[in-house]
């Protein structure tokens, strides 16, 4: 890669727990399948203000509560670019919505039925013009969210990235997100990407 840009912040969200820079910063004692519970707790916790978060499915809010941890509260640049993948699209959603399909269909779910709307939701949250985009893959693709998020920062037509993993299936999910940025210790490269997203997730 060209240009020096650094993996500034990391925010892991797995098993009932939150981590950032690899320290546990959260845990809940639910059952593993209480997922909704596990939200509203993590949203009291990190003492959100935030109504519409309950109005989200279930990716959006865990998209809201990955970048509040990232952002820590910071303003961030206008023309920071959302870089995401994940595997399974937006199926959580879209079961419910097809469960629905007999009945009367749910605007307000059938909004969630794509997976790029967790983009919006945080763009919305924290007022972002970036570019975004949303990769589906069958694993987490380090080399591809590395070029694209470097062509993004290199060319200049991001200040900074937010890219990484927000993957969603049943009671299970798997977010890893990094926030690049040119301060920071440890360089941004797709091996680092590798080796922060397999820390806690062999």
């Amino acid at each position: 890669m060209g240009k020096l840009f650094y993996i500034d912040n990391v925010v892991r969200i797995k098993n009932r727990s939150i981590y950032n820079n690899q320290e546990l910063l959260f845990r809940s004692e639910l059952d593993i399948a209480e997922i909704d519970l596990f939200f509203k707790e993590a949203y009291q916790f990190l003492q959100l203000s935030y109504p519409k978060f309950f109005k989200m499915d279930r990716m959006s809010k865990l998209g809201i509560l990955a970048t509040e941890i990232l952002f820590n509260k910071e303003k961030q640049d206008i023309n920071t670019a959302l870089v995401f993948s994940n595997n399974y699209s937006s199926i959580d959603t879209d079961k419910i919505h097809q469960n629905s399909i007999d009945q009367i269909v749910s605007p307000s779910v059938f909004v969630y039925t794509l997976p790029n709307i967790v983009l919006g939701e945080i763009s919305i949250k924290h007022q972002l013009q970036g570019e975004n985009v949303f990769f589906i893959s069958e694993g987490f693709d380090a080399q591809m969210i590395a070029d694209y998020t470097d062509v993004l920062l290199s060319t200049g037509k991001a200040e900074n990235v937010v890219c990484g993993w927000i993957d969603l299936k049943n009671a299970e999910y798997d977010v890893f997100l990094c926030l690049i940025t040119r301060k920071g210790e440890m360089r941004f490269t797709h091996k680092n990407l590798e080796q922060l997203y397999y820390f806690d997730n062999e």
